[in-house]
C-alpha cells in the first residue's frame, strides 16, 4: 500500500521537478521535459514493482488525456478577417500531412502490425501535437509499446527537422517562395492565441492568488462537467464506441466552450492541460515492455514517421509555390503542425519576423483541434487502400 502511494505521488510530482530543473539547467532545458519524463518512466517501470502498479498505471494513463483535452482547448481563439496566405497555409499544411500519411502507409504502413493505427496517430500528432497522439492512442486502442516507440522516434526526427530549418531551410525557402512581411500592426491580427502557449519560466506563477484560483477553479469545474457529459454520451453509444465518442465529444465541447469569453480569458488552462500530458508521458513510459516489441515493425514505424515529416514539408513547399504563399508563413505553419505551437516562437525569432507569431500559434491550435477527427478518419480510411 505504501509503495503504491509513493508511486502515485512520484507520477504526480515528477513533472513539476523536471520542469523546475529544465528552467534552471540550460542543457536540460534543451532536452525538454517530455524526453526526460519518458526516460524516468522507463527506469521506474523496469526497477519499481508494487502490488497495485498495473492498476495505477492504467487509471492514470486513461484519466489524464481526457482531462487535458478540454483544458488545452479552452485557449482556442478564432477571429474573422483571415488573410489569403494564412488560410491557404493552414489548408495546404493539412493536405500535405494527410497525403504524406497515405503515401507512407502504402510504402511502410502495410508492414506494420498496427499500420492503420500508426497512420491515424501520425495524422493527429502532425496536424496537432502530443496530446492528439495520446488521445488517438487511447481512442484507437494502440499498444503502449508502439505509442512509446513513435514518441521516441518523433523526438529524434523532429530535432533533425528543426535543425534543417534553422541551418538551411529558412534561407532556402525564402529564395524559392515569395517573401513578405505580414502587417499585423496595421489592425487586428488575423489569428490570435493565448499567451499561455508561449509562457516562460513558471507557467503557474500567480495561480494561488485569488484571481488565479478563480480562473483555475472555473476551468477545472467546466472540464469535469464536459468530461461527465462526454462519458455519458460514450456510455450511450456502447462499449465498442465509448472511447471514440468520449474523445470526439471532449474535443467538440472544448472548442465550443472556448467561444465563451469568460472561459477563453481565464489563465492556466493550457498549462494545466500540458501538465496532465506530462503525467501521462511518465506513466505510459513506465508501462512499456521492450521485450514484447516488434523490432521489424519498429524500423518500419521509423521509416513511416520520417517519411511523413519530411514528405509533408516537401509537399507543403510545392503547394506554397503553386498558391504563392509567402515563405515565412509556410515555415511557421509547418513547424506548428510538426512540432506543435510551443515551438513557433523559437522559429519566428530565428526568422526575425514576429508578425507570423500569432498566425503560427493559431494555425497550430486549429490543427490541434482537428487532429483527433483527422486521425480517426485516417484510421478508418487506410485499411481500404
Amino acid at each position: 500500500m505504501v509503495g503504491d502511494i509513493v508511486l502515485v505521488l512520484f507520477f504526480v510530482f515528477a513533472p513539476a521537478g523536471v520542469m523546475w530543473l529544465c528552467s534552471r539547467v540550460k542543457w536540460l532545458g534543451k532536452i525538454g521535459p517530455v524526453l526526460i519524463l519518458y526516460a524516468l518512466g522507463l527506469i521506474v517501470g523496469n526497477v519499481v514493482h508494487t502490488p497495485g502498479q498495473a492498476d495505477i498505471q492504467d487509471i492514470m494513463s486513461s484519466a489524464t488525456v481526457p482531462l487535458a483535452i478540454p483544458l488545452m482547448l479552452f485557449s482556442f481563439r478564432y477571429m474573422k478577417g483571415q488573410t489569403r496566405s494564412q488560410m491557404l497555409s493552414l489548408i495546404t499544411g493539412v493536405v500535405a500531412v494527410v497525403a504524406a500519411v497515405i503515401a507512407g502507409f502504402l510504402i511502410f504502413g502495410r508492414n506494420i502490425e498496427e499500420g492503420a493505427k500508426v497512420g491515424g496517430m501520425l495524422t493527429g500528432v502532425y496536424t496537432g501535437g502530443t496530446v492528439n497522439l495520446a488521445a488517438l492512442k487511447t481512442m484507437l486502442g494502440a499498444s503502449d509499446e508502439m505509442f512509446l516507440l513513435l514518441n521516441g522516434y518523433d523526438m529524434v526526427v523532429s530535432f533533425v527537422y528543426l535543425a534543417f530549418l534553422l541551418i538551411a531551410g529558412i534561407g532556402l525557402f525564402r529564395r524559392f517562395l515569395p517573401v513578405k512581411s505580414l502587417n499585423a500592426g496595421a489592425g487586428e491580427s488575423t489569428f490570435q492565441a493565448m499567451d499561455s502557449e508561449v509562457s516562460k519560466g513558471n507557467p503557474f506563477k500567480g495561480i494561488l492568488s485569488r484571481d488565479g484560483l478563480k480562473d483555475a477553479g472555473l476551468q477545472i469545474g467546466l472540464c469535469v462537467l464536459i468530461l461527465g457529459i462526454s462519458a455519458g454520451l460514450g456510455l450511450l453509444a456502447g462499449d465498442g464506441l465509448f472511447m471514440t465518442v468520449l474523445i470526439l465529444s471532449l474535443t467538440t465541447m472544448g472548442i465550443a466552450a472556448s467561444f465563451l469569453k469568460r472561459v477563453r480569458r481565464a489563465k492556466y488552462g493550457y498549462d494545466m492541460g500540458m501538465y496532465l500530458i506530462y503525467i501521462f508521458c511518465i506513466v505510459v513510459a513506465s508501462m512499456a515492455d521492450f521485450s514484447k516489441m516488434d523490432l521489424e515493425g519498429g524500423l518500419n514505424a521509423l521509416g513511416y514517421l520520417t517519411f511523413v515529416i519530411f514528405g509533408s514539408l516537401l509537399l507543403q513547399v510545392i503547394l506554397a509555390k503553386i498558391f504563392k504563399i509567402d515563405s515565412d508563413t509556410m515555415v511557421v505553419s509547418s513547424v506548428a503542425f510538426i512540432c506543435s505551437p510551443p515551438f513557433v516562437p523559437m522559429m519566428t525569432a530565428a526568422m526575425k519576423n514576429r508578425n507570423v507569431l500569432a498566425p503560427g500559434l493559431a494555425i497550430g491550435v486549429i490543427g490541434y483541434a482537428i487532429g483527433n477527427y483527422l486521425g480517426f478518419l485516417m484510421y478508418k480510411l487506410l485499411p481500404l487502400l
